[in-house]
This record gives structure tokens, sequence and C-alpha cells, in this order.
């Protein structure tokens, strides 16, 4: 009896051994530059990848695997992914066929299990670096050349796809509320004269740390904000908090820009650091990253302080702390929780459109106490005077530094349209129609 019960424990087990891996669910992420394609697997998988071409395709070839349901298939909008396709190879093993609809670059990964999901096989689907210079280029020539700039700001919507971030008691996740409230915020930043508002990402689809870095730099950002909607065990814990990066933090990345200061090309005011000794370097380095250090507690503090007309604050002081999208050294970077959504009472809030309002709001009060202080030279926000070159006129002026006519005539006391060179006008700081 002893013999045959180890022997059909050991017959099980052998099943248990031999099961195919499931290909459980297949998920499609589509951004601007990318495309992620992410399948939720039963365990760990054996894979090769291989990319072909005529047509382009990628061919995921999963040993002694099973797809438990038919793929789901990319959006139309989908830069890179024109469809899935799935067959048994080997009498054991799954093909799994990306076609493309155009060349591409591609890498995999697997992820153990999280608290979200279980285990992953990844691959991502991305623009060459040739395509991106093309649209990085096409996309500067298109933008029209003006005598004053406008202050630049990134946000930085958390998480996003395959990283949703924390979760409400409700089912709320983070990387839906930040995207709808930094929408909001982006939108009141667009409509101020001499602001523009960049964010890193649009949609729901994941943006690694760096890339949100990369896309600050790109732009000449005067300022990145990342927008966080923070979470804890005791749902009774409430309030937003408003971090700049920590000492120890901004240490390590010292370290690490000065080590590979040869891809540190325009970091520091369009100084590269490549053909600098290691001394020079560091010092260039310390002190831009003092001043964008200063500059980021001074722009924290004031978003603050306007963060609390709307609700109460979790800390009444700026925060320090080590998160990496805080990290570049050239450009000042504050990164706001706003609430947490793992309080009832704050979830429901973050849901509120008319309460996401409130907060972007406040945040562009703060915004503008700092810049209307601060605005960097060149930009609209700095000039409040104009000297009349050759050729210039008043309607030219006037759209330049996005103020109307009117508001122009009145303020100089001019009668009419007729300017002299070398006469100098002021420029209102208000903007309005006209």
């Amino acid at each position: 009896m002893r013999l045959l019960l180890c022997l059909l424990l050991v017959s099980q087990t052998a099943l248990l051994w031999a099961a195919p891996t499931q290909i459980k669910n297949v998920r499609i992420w589509a951004a601007p530059d990318s495309t992620r394609v992410v399948f939720d697997v039963s365990g760990p998988v054996q894979y090769q990848l291989t990319k072909l071409t005529d047509p382009y395709r990628i061919v995921i070839d999963i040993k002694d695997a099973v797809a438990m349901s038919s793929f789901g298939q990319p959006s139309a909008n989908d830069k890179f992914l024109q469809r899935l396709r799935g067959a048994r190879r080997n009498a054991t093993d799954l093909r799994v066929v990306l076609d493309l609809k155009k060349y591409s670059r591609a890498r995999s990964f697997q992820l153990k299990p999280n608290k979200h999901y279980g285990d992953r096989l990844v691959v991502d689907i991305f623009t060459t670096e040739a395509e991106e210079r093309v649209n990085t280029d096409t996309v500067d020539s298109e933008v029209p050349a003006r005598h004053m700039r406008d202050i630049v700001i990134v946000i930085d919507p958390g998480h996003g796809g395959e990283d949703p971030g924390a979760r409400g008691q409700n089912g709320t996740y983070e990387k839906d509320v930040v995207l709808q409230l930094a929408k909001v915020l982006s939108n009141l930043i667009n409509r101020e004269r001499g602001m523009r508002a960049v964010m890193t990402r649009q949609g729901d689809y994941f943006v690694r740390l760096r890339k949100r870095l990369k896309t600050a730099r790109q732009h000449n950002a005067d300022l990145f904000i990342s927008i966080h909607a923070d979470a804890f065990k005791d749902p009774r814990v409430h309030g937003s908090s408003v971090y700049v990066l920590s000492k120890k933090g901004a240490s390590s990345e010292h370290a690490l820009w000065l080590a590979e200061r040869e891809n540190a090309s325009d970091l520091i005011g369009g100084v590269s650091l490549e053909d600098k000794d290691d001394v020079l370097a560091s010092v260039l380095l310390d002190l831009s990253q003092t001043a964008s250090l200063e500059a980021s507690i001074d722009v924290a503090e004031r978003v603050l302080g306007t963060l609390k007309q709307v609700g109460k604050v979790h800390k009444r002081r700026v925060e320090a702390a080590g998160f990496a999208v805080l990290k570049s050294p050239d450009i000042p970077s504050i990164l706001i929780e706003t609430a947490y959504i793992s309080n009832p009472t704050e979830e429901k809030n973050l849901r509120n459109k008319a309460h996401r309002y409130k907060i972007a709001n406040s945040i562009l009060k703060g915004l503008l106490s700092y810049f209307n202080e601060n605005a960097p030279e060149g930009t609209i926000l700095a000039a409040r005077k104009h000297i009349i070159n050759r050729g210039e006129t008043l309607s030219a002026i006037a759209q330049d530094y996005r103020v109307s006519m009117h508001q122009l005539r009145a303020l100089n006391g001019l009668k009419g349209d007729l300017l002299q060179v070398g006469q100098v006008l002021s420029i209102p700081n208000g903007s309005s129609g006209g």
C-alpha cells in the first residue's frame, strides 16, 4: 500500500512538472515613441526572440507553452504594431508573431510577480535613435523663431501603463487620476502669457524614469514637476506633500553624471563635460546642481503654500527624498504628492473634476508666484521693456509678447501704431484678447 501511494505521488508530481506554461493574457500599451506588449504567464518561461524583415516582424518562440485565450489586437493608431498572431510549434511550443508597421528596435525581459500582476514576459518595440533625431529636427523646424521665449514647464504624470501606481479602496488607480490632473494643470499653464507646458505622457502607457528626464532636457525645461498620489497602510493618513531632491540623492547623481560626462553634452547651459578634466567637470556640475536645488526648494515652498489653501497638507514643510525623477542636475525639479489615494475621502476628491481643478489651480498660483519674481533671462515674463528695432511693428511686438495692441497703446500712451527706432515700450504683465 505504501509503495502504491509513493508511485501515485511521483506520478502526480511528474504531471505537474510537465504541465505547459500558460499564456493567460496579453496586454498592449501604445505610447507615442514605443509599444509595450506584456504576456501574463503562469511562471518563468524559456523563449527566443527573433527579428525578421520583408515584412518586418518579431517572432517569439516560447518553449512548452499554450495560449489560454485569443490574443487582443493593437489599436489602429499604434505607430509600431500591426497585428498579433500565434500558433503551435513543434507540438509543444508556442510561436507568437508581432507584425510591425515599420522597422523598429526591440528588447525583451521577464518580470517577477508583484502586488498587481503575476509573472510576465515583456517585449518593448521602439523608435530607432536615427528616427528620434529626425523627428526632433522636424518638430524644431516647425517652431517659429521668436525674439522672446516661453518659460517651459514639463509636467510628469507618475506611473502609467504596466505600472499603475497606488490603488484606492474603491479601485481608483494613481496612474489615471494623476494623468487627468496633469492635463488640467497643463491647460492652465498654456493659458498663461509667456508659459508653456509639456507632458511626459499623454495617455496610459509606461515611460521610463530616465526618459522622463530626457524629455525635460530635450525641451530645455525651466522646471520639472512630477505629479503623484501617495498611499499608506493606514487609510486615515491624508494631505498633500511636496518633495525636492535630498542631498544624498544629489551626491549619488553627481557621481553618476561625472562618470558619464562623455554622454552629458549640453548638460549645463550648453557646456559639454566631455573635454573637461575631473576637477573642472565636478565644479561645473556642483554649481549647476546647487543652483537647481535652491530653485527647487523655492518653487516647492511656494507650491506647498498654495496647496494649503485647498486642503490639509501632510507635512507643513518641504520634504527631501532621493526620487529618481528629481535627479536632473541642471533643471529645478519638484515632486507633488497631491493626496493620499489610500484615504477614502481623498480618493473620492481625486475622482472629482472640480477638486482636481482646485489642486491644479493652486499649483499654478505657486508657479506664478515663483516665476513672476524669478523669470529666466530671455523669457517673455522676464521682459518688461522693449527697445524698438528697425522694421518692427506694433502688431508683431504684441504677438511676440502675447499681449493685445490695445494694451500696448494704453500702457505707453500711443495714439496710433507708428513707432520710432530706439523707442522704449513698457510691456504689460497681464494677457487679454484684442
